[in-house]
């Protein structure tokens, strides 16, 4: 029995899309293939723009020390909502530390997550993200909303808020580096 070029080319396709459910391939393909559809975020029309008017936020760093969100008025802010477990927000995190890298020193970043510390240095660890941590403290008051995994804000010096995107988008690229240039030079 002779078997077809087009039969092996159906197997061949078949164990390929089964590779991305029960193999790493697929962890790692998904990650790509987030990675490739992240897009850079919509920024919000200047009379659209919502203004955080309550800055006190506790918050904990990454050594568990708790301080306040107020030390950032009058910054440009870029807020992050984060989970290690969430395959979106590991796609979303290299383009995030390509921003920090850039930006680090030029206004400040708040990588929050909610989880426990030793999962997520481990995580940190694994991929070489250098970002500074942030932690939630459940129950605090906060000026933006946390709810959706991942989302972001991008708040300017006045503290309107500039872009807020829920999902992950691409954080490094020349259209959000201009925007950032443009509101840390006002």
């Amino acid at each position: 029995m002779k078997i077809s070029k087009k039969t092996v080319l159906n197997v061949v396709l078949i164990l390929f899309v089964l590779s991305f459910f029960v193999t790493p391939l697929g962890y790692y393909g998904k990650i790509l293939l987030n990675k490739l559809l992240a897009m850079s975020p919509p920024v919000i029309e200047q009379s659209e723009r919502e203004k955080i008017t309550d800055y006190d936020w506790k918050l904990k760093d990454a050594d568990w020390n708790i301080f306040n969100f107020e030390k950032s008025k009058g910054n440009v802010v870029f807020i992050n909502f984060w989970a290690s477990w969430r395959l979106p927000s590991e796609a979303e995190l290299s383009s995030i530390q390509e921003l920090y890298n850039k930006y680090k020193g030029k206004m400040d970043f708040y990588i929050i997550t909610n989880e426990n510390r030793p999962p997520v240095k481990a995580f940190m660890e694994e991929h070489e993200f250098t970002f500074p941590l942030t932690y939630l403290i459940i129950g605090e008051k906060m000026p933006v909303d946390s709810k959706e995994v991942p989302s972001s804000y991008l708040i300017d010096k006045s503290g309107n808020i500039v872009i807020h995107k829920k999902g992950i988008a691409d954080w490094s690229n020349k259209k959000v580096y201009t925007l950032l240039d443009e509101l840390i030079a006002e």
